[in-house]
């Protein structure tokens, strides 16, 4: 049996993703993704991939996610999946994916706080006297 692995990120999160011929299952970090992700937005951001490409309940997928919050987590699910079905076959997938924009990784990252300051850009109030 075949198995590929890829790495997902956005923000913090960063998802391990190991794909595998099957019959749907997802598990994440040893729970299912029902249970993992309570939101059904999420569900839907999680199988994006296999939507586009038409292999829905085709693989069984298992996942390691460390750091970040659900939705970042869901969303480096949703491109480590994509990747792992390019490494599957590339010729077949690739183009749908591309076209969704899902194997594009999003680099938006928190701005550190400045010292001196309340936040990254904010600034305390200025008093001319």
């Amino acid at each position: 049996m075949e198995q590929k692995h890829a790495l997902g990120r956005r923000k913090s999160a960063v998802a391990r993703v190991y794909i595998s011929a099957g019959k749907g299952s997802i598990v994440i970090n040893g729970r299912e993704l029902t249970d993992y992700f309570k939101d059904a937005s999420l569900h839907y951001i999680v199988n994006q991939p296999f939507e586009v490409t038409g292999t829905a309940g085709q693989f069984d997928v298992k996942i390691t996610i460390v750091g970040g919050g659900t939705k970042g987590q869901a969303e480096a699910v949703r491109l480590g999946i994509s990747r792992a079905l390019c490494e599957m076959d590339s010729e077949a997938y690739r183009p749908a994916l591309k076209a969704a924009g899902f194997l594009t990784r999003d680099a938006r990252e928190v701005e550190r706080k400045k010292p001196g300051q309340p936040g990254a850009r904010r600034r305390f109030q200025f008093s001319k006297r």
